[in-house]
């Protein structure tokens, strides 16, 4: 027979008149109430320990990886910081997006008005000027960097020529390359002939022509005109020369086209005389010397000496300055 406990007040004792023996006790007499739930066969399967779940993993720091073909991402704080370094950087060296990008982009932009760089360009010079005579009977054409003492063509890459056979004296074909033959040995540069043209001479000639000569710096252009269409050939003037030059960021400037123009009356008049063929060729030559960086000079003995007397090929001192011109440093970057 399972004992009737009854009760129990809230002290833990058991209410009166009830039959407590057999019931197990504390050791300090108090019976708990795990034990009257004993007797009376109440006891009841223990509370299960409650799951406790299982920690999130930590993300980790830097990126994550996308799916394949994805990107990854950078957290805020680091996207932040080459943020502001970006800023930094462009800030107090605002000429790095034009050294290092926009010059490498422009080029290959739809209107560019330079070619991609470094056609044809080689790693060391093409050829060797002759020594320099050690006479200073010359005068270089002035540079437009101070710091630069003269402006030359790239040695390293060969300098292309086109002539314009409209009005061209008979003949004047030969003398032309007679000319420009003078010039290369006396610079070491390397010309090469493209064929003729049918470019207009003009005193706003364009250094950059891809719809005509493609994408590179057009060509020397030596043609022949009157005083009539072009009226820097008036008076006692039988031909000019001269270049254009350009300069990249962080190189020296460099000449990078031409134009030689001739009288074609004054000059068909000249041919005719007893030495004219001989004196034509030196008023060419004198002019593709303006083209390739010399001035004109006070010493008569010269062929670069403004009004000829009588000279016929270059003397000491135009060659000493043709040698230096043909020293020009090679930039591969134009």
């Amino acid at each position: 027979m399972v004992p009737d406990f009854g009760t129990k007040d809230f002290s833990g004792t058991p209410a009166r008149g009830r039959d407590i023996s057999g019931v197990r006790r504390s050791p300090s007499g108090r019976i708990p109430q795990w034990a009257i739930d004993e007797a009376l066969g109440k006891l009841q399967d223990p509370e299960p320990w409650r799951t406790v779940p299982a920690p999130r993993p930590k993300k980790r720091r830097g990126y994550r990886r996308i799916k394949p073909g994805g990107t990854r991402k950078w957290r805020a704080r680091s996207a932040t910081v080459l943020g502001l370094a970006l800023v930094v950087v462009l800030y107090f060296s605002p000429t790095l997006f034009d050294r290092f990008v926009l010059s490498a982009a422009l080029p290959h932009l739809p209107e560019s008005d330079v070619p991609p760089p470094g056609f044809e360009a080689a790693s060391s010079p093409l050829g060797v000027p002759p020594a320099m005579t050690g006479s200073a009977a010359f005068v270089l054409q002035e540079s437009p960097d101070p710091g630069q003492p003269f402006v030359a063509y790239d040695p390293c890459r060969p300098v292309h020529y086109v002539v314009r056979p409209e009005l061209a004296p008979p003949g004047t074909d030969q003398l032309v390359r007679e000319s420009v033959a003078a010039v290369s040995a006396a610079t070491g540069l390397q010309f090469v002939y493209d064929g003729p043209t049918d470019e207009a001479p003009s005193q706003e000639r364009e250094a950059y022509q891809p719809d005509r000569y493609g994408k590179k710096w057009a060509p020397i252009l030596i043609s022949w005109s009157t005083p009539e269409a072009a009226p820097e050939l008036e008076g006692s003037v039988a031909g000019t020369g001269g270049s254009s030059s350009i300069q990249m960021l962080g190189e020296p400037y460099v000449y990078v086209s031409g134009q030689v123009l001739l009288d074609a009356p004054d000059l068909a008049e000249t041919l005719a005389w007893p030495d004219g063929p001989a004196l034509v060729r030196a008023i060419i030559m004198h002019e593709l010397a303006h083209v390739v960086g010399l001035d004109h000079v006070n010493d008569p003995t010269q062929l670069m000496y403004e009004a000829n007397s009588g000279q016929l090929d270059f003397n000491a001192g135009d060659r000493a300055g043709l040698a230096l011109l043909g020293t020009g440093e090679c930039v591969p970057r134009i």
